[in-house]
């Protein structure tokens, strides 16, 4: 820490890190039926895992995976809590041989195996893919108490605060846009009388967050481990993305390698207690843009205070009391700002999509991922995210290069 610097600043601009991050850290546990205080516990120790591979030297902080919600909703059903972390510890275990490959190889392979023709689509269908998950939260068809009119009102409520502080919210109003939603849309369920408090009322103050342990089944493992790929890819522009904004290039320092180390190890430790997935986190690089707060201590802060509320036990619960339609509607946005992030990562490539080529590879992951396609049955059902990531690959990596002039 620079000497100029007070404790009292660091501190608060850590947890303002970490307030920034809260409403999707949250969101993903909550959304896939995992434990908010495990998530915040595992986001911060990840947190902490990643800077010491790389050696403080990039201000992310990494928390809960949006890419991972279908799988882990999807795996949940299928093998259960338990064997879904296995799978998820493998997907962490992707990321670090990924890394090695990158110190030993260089990036070259992976922008070949993984163009922006099959990156981009991939990204669109982990959005898309969970429309309507959203959608059935938002009117209400997952609540027992609220009725579709009451739900409406509530995350469309929750969705028009949030799009309104997103587009005009200057200042630190812009970077917690979420937090807004939810907060307007509780305060209305508040006053509609739609919110349970029973779950806070029965919850200790200081609680161990419910850990769970990974077991291992093929299926499980197999079904995780091609989601991997998209955040893998991802990561990379992250790093990017917070480099151009610190006018540093983290590719060559700590290195790619090391930044997906840490990133896979996070993961992995997170498995190892129940928590969800770790990626860095795209809000907390805007509001590292926002207030040029480009110190990796205050990331280091945000783990440690987001460590120590992971064991409020009130909080978990009071976390859980957030009434369904709320976070419905604020999901339908989210959720199509990753199906964005995809089309942008096709429209920066500038490749033409009507060329047969492409427009081949980009149909059918489309089609394959948001239409529910599945191949194989049973333990070896290979359906979403990993059909399409798997189809993509493959026929890019099949079909001829375009040649000049079409």
């Amino acid at each position: 820490m620079s000497n100029n610097e007070s404790w009292p600043k660091t501190i608060l601009t850590g947890a303002q890190m970490l307030f920034v991050a809260f409403g999707a850290l949250v969101l993903v546990p909550l959304l896939t039926g995992l434990d908010p205080s495990v998530a915040l516990f595992t986001a911060g120790v990840g947190t902490l895992v990643f800077h010491g591979v790389t050696k403080q030297t990039v201000p992310v902080f990494l928390a809960s995976s949006f890419a991972f919600i279908a799988p882990i909703q999807g795996s949940i059903a299928s093998f259960g809590v338990s064997a879904t972390m296995g799978g998820l510890m493998a997907a962490g275990l992707v990321y670090v041989a990924i890394s090695q490959a990158v110190r030993l190889k260089g990036t070259g392979w992976l922008h070949r195996l993984l163009p922006p023709v099959v990156v981009g689509p991939v990204i669109m269908v982990i959005g898309l893919a969970l429309a309507p998950v959203a959608v059935s939260m938002a009117t209400g068809e997952t609540s027992d108490n609220i009725g579709y009119g009451q739900a409406i009102f509530l995350s469309m409520a929750s969705l028009l605060v949030t799009l309104v502080l997103a587009v005009f919210g200057r200042g630190i109003l812009r970077l917690v846009p979420i937090m807004g939603g939810i907060a307007t849309g509780y305060i209305l369920a508040l006053i509609m009388g739609v919110v349970d408090f029973t779950p806070v009322d029965n919850a200790a103050w200081l609680a161990l967050p419910s850990f769970t342990a990974p077991s291992f089944h093929w299926a499980a493992i197999l079904f995780m481990i091609p989601v991997a790929i998209a955040p893998a890819v991802e990561h990379i522009g992250d790093m990017v993305a917070i480099g151009s904004v610190t006018r540093k290039n983290y590719l060559e320092k700590p290195g790619l390698h090391r930044t997906l180390l840490g990133d896979g190890l996070a993961t992995t430790t997170a498995a190892l207690f129940g928590g969800p997935p770790n990626t860095t986190y795209s809000e907390v690089t805007g509001a590292v843009t926002l207030t040029r707060a480009f110190n990796p201590q205050y990331m280091v802060i945000a783990a440690i205070i987001a460590i120590i509320l992971a064991f409020v036990g009130k909080l978990g619960a009071f976390l859980q009391t957030i009434p369904g339609p709320v976070m419905g509607g604020i999901m339908t946005l989210l959720f199509g700002s990753i199906a964005v992030v995809g089309m942008n990562t096709l429209v920066r490539a500038g490749q033409s999509l009507t060329a047969a080529r492409n427009l081949v590879v980009v149909s059918l992951i489309l089609v394959f991922g948001i239409g529910g396609m599945q191949f194989g049955g049973g333990q070896f059902t290979l359906q979403g995210v990993s059909l399409a990531a798997l189809v993509g690959i493959t026929l890019n990596w099949l079909l001829p290069a375009e040649t000049e002039g079409e």
